[in-house]
């Protein structure tokens, strides 16, 4: 088993698995990955989707966006994983930001700051928490894991927006109406 006093040393151990799976293309599998949990990392991403090391910022996005390929969450828990190690991570709101939106007549496409993009339909909800005074909306990215929706993508939704079968204004994607009020 590794050896987890070093938390640096276990953060680049999990970047260069990370690195080792991104090179067999596409995403990793971690929903098939279940190794042993090996403790916490010194690792935060903020509610503005800025990811912390060791209270440092990661500045380099390629890092960032490896980091997010390796990403599960269990219930309220978020976890680091490779086929050998997991380790524990903060997450202030949701993991990613859903930072711009390609609108068309029949289908949206949201992209998050680390580069996934989806399309908004049954498998990917658009879904809206908070209140009226102050909606929180989100996307489903893959695996239990969101995107909170930006203040101007969600403006630029909002303009788009018509009234559902509920009454409720929303947008429709992919065969599906999403309200965006809660």
């Amino acid at each position: 088993m590794p050896d987890h006093s070093d938390k640096s040393v276990s953060a680049e151990g999990i970047a260069a698995a990370a690195s080792k799976a991104a090179k067999q293309g596409g995403l990793p599998p971690v929903h098939l990955w279940n190794p042993p949990f090996c403790g916490d990392l010194d690792m935060q991403i903020r509610r503005d989707g800025t990811w912390f090391h060791e209270g440092t910022p990661i500045g380099r996005p390629a890092m960032v966006r490896l980091f997010s390929t390796i990403l599960k969450r269990e219930g309220d828990k978020y976890f680091l994983v490779t086929p050998v190690e997991k380790v524990g991570i903060q997450v202030e709101d949701a993991p990613f930001v859903a930072t711009d939106a390609e609108i068309g007549p029949d289908r949206i496409t949201l992209t998050t700051n680390v580069g996934d993009q989806v399309v908004a339909d049954a498998e990917h909800p658009i879904i809206t928490r908070g209140n009226n005074s102050e909606p929180r909306p989100y996307v489903h990215i893959r695996a239990g894991l969101e995107a909170l929706i930006d203040r101007k993508t969600f403006y630029r939704l909002a303009a788009a927006a018509d009234e559902g079968p509920d009454g409720k204004v929303g947008v429709r994607s992919g065969g599906q109406f999403f309200a965006l009020e809660p």
